[in-house]
């Protein structure tokens, strides 16, 4: 087993594109392997599932980004184009107690009765946003996007719901969050769409805070700890950002992928409609076999680490590799590559780690999980000869490394 990282590290493309062949290359190297970010920066990414799930719980990995080595010696510019991932303030770049009491006031105010209340507002924004579908396929020449029609404006209008946040400022919202997280990104134009969205979400912050309303917003502003210990300006605009972006980005590319998934296994979607599988299976299944995330940063060993016998140096950016993870035969079988809805009930099945795992587990994989399922169901039933309106391999990968999805999703709702 190699017990050093000085390996050729593996150029990440900033492009993006497909991550499964490259993940089956790199998997086949080591559970983990070096990666080259953007910039020339070095980084390592952990592939493998056992792996993975070690080192997000391991208590010597930190998510603060002064521990990040190449950032503290100044050799990572304002225009990085993962910079914000590194440093935006809230609990994805917190540890220990500062973690514990920013996830503490949030989750008080992002409650499972918050989302359970949302659930008919969600089955009537699905049933909206599938009449504007066919209106666009109508005109479209029986074919539509659904991406941008459906997968988009459902997580997205959800996300805004609950935050409060008026409709005027949700196209801006998605394409600020979409250039602030793309890999990329050209330097001044990521300079410049972070400073406008945090403008934006600190315009949104203060009008909340002067007409609170019963949004999660107002709560975020108003809640406070046993303490009496209040989110700051900084960790607000942070928890706002944060939830706005994971809050659609991740269920965007998890509606569309769950989609595709189903067009191409036809017989999949034999088994939901036949009664021997679930739109919840669909969901899990697709999170595994088709993470919406790819490589997620970052996180940070404080001192030397092994991990599946490769040491990974203090300080060294570390990419959660999601989509390699839930395609790692050691972990799902050497039919790990197979879309299957029935794995999950199979003896000894091992759980995906797309939402995340540990301290960090996404706070908002409930309402995702909501979403999806509902999503999927009303689409489905509505539209049930929908299929894809171009040859799987002439969709588009997702721009950047960090989300796994496809730029749009033309379909034909109806039979030819």
């Amino acid at each position: 087993m190699d017990t050093s990282a000085a390996r050729t590290p593996h150029r990440l493309d900033p492009a993006g594109g497909c991550p499964h062949a490259v993940n089956a290359r790199l998997l086949a190297r080591g559970a983990v392997v070096p990666v080259e970010l953007p910039g020339g920066i070095e980084g390592m990414a952990v592939l493998g599932h056992e792996a993975l799930k070690e080192f997000l719980q391991h208590p010597q990995v930190a998510k603060d980004a002064r521990h990040f080595t190449a950032l503290r010696e100044g050799r990572v510019g304002a225009g990085w184009p993962l910079l914000t991932f590194a440093t935006v303030p809230g609990m994805t770049t917190a540890d220990g107690d500062d973690h514990r009491r920013l996830r503490s006031l949030a989750a008080r105010a992002f409650t499972p009765r918050r989302v359970a209340e949302l659930r008919p507002r969600i089955e009537e924004l699905t049933e909206s946003l599938l009449d504007g579908l066919a209106r666009a396929a109508a005109s479209g020449d029986g074919v539509a996007d659904l991406r941008r029609h459906f997968a988009l404006p459902l997580p997205m209008g959800v996300i805004c719901e609950l935050l409060g946040v008026d409709v005027e400022f949700r196209d801006r919202l998605h394409r600020l969050g979409s250039l602030v997280v793309a890999t990329d990104t050209a330097p001044a134009e990521a300079v410049a769409a972070n400073r406008e969205l945090l403008a934006v979400l600190a315009e949104i912050a203060a009008a909340k805070a002067a007409r609170p309303g019963d949004d999660l917003t107002s709560a975020l502003l108003a809640a406070h700890d046993e303490g009496g210990d209040r989110l700051g300006e900084q960790e607000l605009i942070g928890t706002l950002l944060l939830m706005i972006i994971a809050g659609h980005e991740t269920t965007l590319n998890l509606i569309t992928n769950a989609v595709r998934a189903l067009c191409a296994h036809p017989e999949q979607l034999g088994l939901v409609r036949a009664g021997r599988a679930s739109w919840a299976d669909v969901v899990e299944e697709t999170l595994r076999w088709d993470a919406p995330v790819s490589y997620f940063p970052f996180r940070y060993p404080v001192r030397d680490l092994t991990v599946a016998g490769t040491l990974v140096p203090a300080g060294t950016p570390v990419l959660a590799g999601y989509s390699a993870a839930g395609r790692d035969p050691a972990a799902h079988g050497p039919d790990a590559g197979r879309f299957d809805l029935t794995r999950s009930a199979r003896p000894g099945a091992v759980r995906h780690l797309s939402l995340g795992h540990g301290a960090h587990y996404c706070l908002g994989a409930p309402l995702a999980r909501l979403e999806a399922t509902v999503a999927l169901e009303r689409l489905f039933t509505r539209f049930p000869s929908l299929r894809l309106a171009v040859p799987e391999a002439d969709l588009v990968p997702h721009a950047g490394f960090v989300g796994n999805s496809v730029r749009a999703l033309p379909v034909r709702l109806a039979a030819a």
